[in-house]
């Protein structure tokens, strides 16, 4: 069954080394159990979407010339999440400020060819009818 996401939410992302939280402002201002519900529109980088430790992708330019430096061995960078497109598919039975709901089905594409989940949605009493 699945669960709405909310602020503080631990996310992943296939090419990064370590989970992080999303972050939810409070500009919805809907909440579930005190804390701020996200939409599929919440995928701005460093805003929504925070750092996954190090990319270990090789679509992404630092990545790729590190590991080019390194004569090959990969070589993991920074994290810099580039996600320019919303979460999918969303929950179109709960709108909250006009936009489909985020459920911990969702998944987010980054620039760099990760993947980001929802690893834990935040809370656990109210899942998704």
């Amino acid at each position: 069954m699945p669960f709405w996401v909310v602020d503080g939410a631990v996310i992943a992302c296939t090419m990064g080394m370590a989970p992080a939280t999303l972050g939810v402002p409070p500009r919805h201002g809907v909440t579930l159990e005190h804390k701020g519900k996200a939409t599929i529109m919440d995928h701005k980088p460093m805003v929504n979407i925070r750092p996954f430790g190090a990319c270990m992708s090789p679509a992404n330019p630092q990545v790729a010339a590190a590991t080019a430096a390194a004569l090959g061995v990969l070589t993991p960078q920074p994290c810099q999440p580039m996600t320019q497109t919303p979460w999918m598919p969303g929950n179109r039975a709960v709108r909250i400020a006009q936009e489909p709901g985020l459920d911990d089905t969702c998944t987010c594409q980054c620039l760099w060819g990760g993947t980001i989940s929802v690893v834990f949605a935040g809370q656990v009493s109210n899942p998704v009818p």
